[in-house]
């Protein structure tokens, strides 16, 4: 059973579609520490699409006008997905926090188990040279 993450904001964001036409579709947009997950009734009953932060490169082109937002997240198969907000709303600073919260994490976790593996590797080579 998946644990309910914490929310760090949720509210409406449009997405540019993959179609012909590129309409922008209204997205109820849930945003947690670990991802942003995507529902297209706006309601979270319906099935979702998440996006993990694991799979995010980083969230670019950032461009303000009168109204809008317009910001593109870049996945590490270098898919870009573009959104668009009211110009006050600033869900493009707050997904760009969340992933370098989540990005800065993994790196300090991948940076200790190199220091383990290391010092494990370390004392296993003491052992071996202390051996008859």
């Amino acid at each position: 059973m998946k644990m309910q993450a914490e929310v760090i904001r949720e509210g409406e964001l449009e997405k540019r579609s993959d179609s012909l036409f590129q309409l922008w579709k209204k997205k109820l947009v849930v945003l947690t520490k670990d991802s942003l997950s995507l529902f297209p009734d706006g309601h979270k009953r319906a099935k979702g699409t998440e996006l993990g932060f694991g799979s995010i490169l980083k969230v670019d082109c950032v461009e303000r006008t009168g109204k809008y937002i317009y910001f593109t997240i870049v996945t590490k198969d270098r898919k870009e997905i573009d959104f668009r907000c009211p110009d006050q709303s600033c869900w493009n600073a707050s997904i760009t926090m969340a992933l370098i919260d989540f990005q800065n994490k993994r790196a300090i976790q991948d940076f200790k188990s190199r220091q383990e593996m290391e010092q494990a590797a370390g004392t296993q080579e003491r052992r071996l040279a202390r051996a008859p």
